[in-house]
């Protein structure tokens, strides 16, 4: 089998599952840069769900000792998933948008494979990639809400998959990795340098042992994942949870100038970002003194100087948020100056998916 004939195949294969890959210029050179012919061959066909070694090796006629090697090799490249389930060891292909969008740039690695990939994921973003999102109502993450950045008074009862304690309760094992979308960004010599720090992206359970088993990052301690939190916070990023309440492995720190969500929305026009929590921004505008300070801080542009008859300072101006545009994330709350703005519950209380397959099934029939 030719070369381009092993690429085509595999190319069908990985856009056999829930995310597509639609045809552009950058698809091919992205997918040689990341697999070689021999691995694009070894992984057609390759199941997306959980397998033994035994099974595997199996069905293509290979030694289970040679089959290994070479799966270990690729999952320290962030293309096989790997985790031991009842003593047994299990492999899985991952999808292209966990390895273009999410491993290939945990590990914040700039060798050659790293800096020639990134500039090829981000204008296949771009062309095309992204798109199969436009009209989807599910996002993959949710605004988690900034610790203390919620009224009790007008929102007594915080909901458990809205609370970052909460969520983090039940969790035995984290680590951090370099941020993705920031990474591949910093990577790409087209695009500006990001300001903000880059290692501050968290992940829990069995996703936070594969990556420190694959040396993708490092195991932290739950007082240290607080602290990141806390900078993350300070510096003005958006927690983005992963869009389901049970089996919780990520909290982003987000940008608006890197985040693939925020981008959708800015750049590609899509009709929202990473999904809303079910809080909203309130001002209470006869305390706001219209420092303008909320309104460079929203990622969403939500935020407005506007007059208003009620306010006492100089300026006769204050804080207005547009509930339109809103994500409940409290960036802006969590730096006011003068305590203006809290969350308060929405109208609404829209529950995210039950859990990851619960999150595919929801996207797949986009309900």
């Amino acid at each position: 089998m030719s070369e381009s004939d092993i690429y085509k195949e595999f190319i069908d294969w990985l856009g056999s599952t829930w995310i597509r890959l639609p045809d552009a210029f950058e698809l091919l050179p992205l997918i040689k840069a990341r697999y070689s012919p021999q691995e694009a061959e070894l992984l057609t066909g390759f199941p997306f769900s959980p397998k033994p070694l035994e099974e595997l090796a199996r069905d293509r006629g290979m030694d289970r000792e040679e089959l290994a090697a070479m799966l270990d090799i690729l999952a320290r490249k962030g293309v096989i998933y790997c985790f031991i389930r009842g003593g047994i060891r299990l492999y899985r292909l991952n999808d292209s948008f966990f390895t273009f969008l999410r491993s290939s740039f945990w590990a914040g690695g700039k060798d050659e494979v790293s800096t020639t990939v990134a500039p090829l994921v981000n204008q296949y973003y771009y062309h095309g990639y992204f798109d199969q999102y436009a009209d989807k109502h599910l996002r993959g993450l949710r605004a988690l809400p900034i610790e203390e950045t919620i009224h009790e008074e007008e929102a007594p009862k915080i909901l458990p998959y809205e609370d970052v304690a909460k969520v983090l309760e039940d969790k035995d094992y984290f680590c951090v990795t370099t941020c993705a979308c920031r990474h591949r960004k910093n990577l790409d010599p087209s695009s500006p340098d990001c300001r903000y720090s880059t290692e501050n992206c968290l992940h829990f359970g069995p996703l936070a042992r594969y990556i420190v088993e694959q040396n993708l990052g490092r195991e932290i301690t739950r007082e240290e994942t607080h602290k990141i939190l806390r900078q993350a916070a300070d510096e003005g990023l958006v927690h983005g949870v992963s869009n389901w309440v049970k089996g919780v492995d990520t909290i982003c720190n987000c940008c608006k100038c890197c985040c693939m969500w925020f981008e959708s929305f800015h750049l590609l026009r899509h009709a929202k970002s990473m999904d809303a929590s079910n809080y909203m921004v309130k001002s209470y505008q006869e305390t706001c003194k219209a420092c303008g300070l909320c309104v460079k801080r929203c990622p969403m542009e939500a935020l407005h100087l506007e007059d208003s008859t009620i306010s006492q300072n100089k300026k006769g101006k204050a804080a207005v948020p547009d509930e339109s545009l809103c994500i409940g994330c409290g960036v802006c709350v969590h730096k006011c100056p003068t305590g203006s703005l809290t969350l308060v519950h929405r109208r609404e209380i829209n529950d995210p998916p039950a859990d990851p397959h619960g999150h595919v099934m929801r996207f797949l029939t986009d309900k």
